[in-house]
């Protein structure tokens, strides 16, 4: 069976004030050719298909119309509502569509999902676990009397109900889990908004840990592994939707596993959505200008920061904005700010960490060496050593 995880479309989402519509439909055109040429048996959708509880019509579109042609051929889509999702939103279709073989889960259950893929005859059980808020877990577990549950880490009620659905798991059959948390150890970005308010509940991945080959999750953005039982794992978003994903590669994954195997995972690359880059022009408004005129990152969405020793007018303000449209934000940078961001940095970071930062910004980027790092440290531990002999 191949399965293509997803998830994270944030539909409808802005970058301030810009439409992003466009690169989603291009997005989901590319994920039907890919769900099409990979000879996908089931898609995994790991929540956020919106970015707001409310959607615009045309967010609402576009994915009806791309989970109509995700399951031509009577290819499965399971799909679960993420922390940006309103539940009952995302399952009110359900009726409508439960026939086509799309499976929307809105709130937590401990029913388990069953499909079957078509062209294997392949029966795959998902413990699709949509966002578990605290209260809806409270709701859910109340209901099932046990009181000393409620008493627990959400961590631990996340895995009981998890252990829940997996009751049905079976070794003839494709044992899959799907959720959209924040498990212990990913890496965040600033797109993410924290799943709960006061801050994100975490999930150790032992919670996970109920015999699941293969965990789909969703809601943190870079496309990553989570160490943990089987293979756990986020497929990120499809697009960079903040400047902290400048640079990153977006994809999504691929899962080849049989009954009882050890599932064969591959990232796949995409190639829609425009670029977030962020720029830094020490050399002030004529090295920008000068990268203008080169045509450099041309259908990027651009984060400038440009050093200036005089205060910029609105006149050059104006003019970069007419130049580039994907021009998002001007920050002009002051030797005094600059000072005092430097200041600020030497306060917050470990020594290893501050040489690293500088050397990135001497070399365009490139990360030093560990024996570089050693060496560094080695003379400073030596040049404190001659100053204490000197002081005493």
């Amino acid at each position: 069976m191949r399965i293509l995880h997803t998830g994270d479309w944030h539909l409808g989402r802005t970058l301030e004030g810009r439409s992003r519509l466009a690169e989603q439909e291009a997005f989901l055109d590319e994920l039907v050719r890919m769900a099409d040429d990979q000879h996908a048996d089931l898609i995994l959708m790991a929540g956020d298909v919106y970015d707001s509880v409310n959607p615009p019509a045309a967010a609402e579109q576009l994915f009806y119309d791309a989970a109509a042609r995700l399951t031509d051929g009577g290819r499965p889509l399971v799909v679960i509502a993420g922390n940006h999702d309103q539940p009952e939103r995302v399952s009110s279709v359900t009726p409508l569509v439960a026939k086509r073989g799309i499976t929307l889960v809105g709130l937590p259950s401990a029913e388990t999902v069953t499909v079957t893929a078509s062209r294997t005859g392949e029966i795959a059980k998902i413990a699709a676990l949509p966002y578990p808020s605290e209260a809806r877990l409270n709701e859910l577990l109340t209901a099932d009397g046990n009181e000393d549950e409620l008493r627990r880490a959400y961590s631990e009620r996340v895995g009981k109900l998890m252990q829940m659905m997996a009751r049905d798991f079976s070794p003839k059959t494709v044992n899959l889990a799907m959720s959209h948390i924040y498990v212990l150890g990913g890496l965040e970005s600033e797109s993410e908004r924290p799943i709960q308010v006061g801050g994100a509940y975490t999930v150790d991945p032992s919670a996970l840990a109920v015999g699941a080959c293969y965990t789909a999750l969703g809601h943190l953005h870079r496309p990553q592994a989570v160490k943990g039982e089987g293979i756990i794992r986020y497929s990120g978003s499809p697009l960079a939707y903040s400047f902290s994903e400048a640079g990153q590669a977006k994809s999504v994954t691929m899962v080849d596993v049989s009954p009882g195997t050890t599932p064969v995972v591959e990232e796949l690359f995409l190639s829609s959505g425009r670029p977030l880059v962020r720029w830094k022009a020490k050399g002030g408004l004529q090295e920008v200008y000068r990268w203008l005129e080169e045509e450099r990152d041309l259908d990027a969405f651009i984060d400038l920061e440009v050093s200036l020793t005089e205060a910029m007018g609105m006149a050059d303000i104006q003019r970069l904005r007419k130049s580039r449209d994907g021009i998002v934000h001007i920050r002009p940078i002051y030797p005094e700010m600059e000072a005092l961001e430097l200041e600020t940095e030497r306060a917050r970071l470990p020594l290893p960490d501050l040489f690293r930062k500088f050397y990135q910004r001497q070399t365009g980027g490139a990360e030093p060496e560990d024996s570089l790092v050693d060496l560094f440290l080695e003379l400073v531990d030596e040049e404190e050593t001659e100053q204490a002999g000197v002081s005493e």
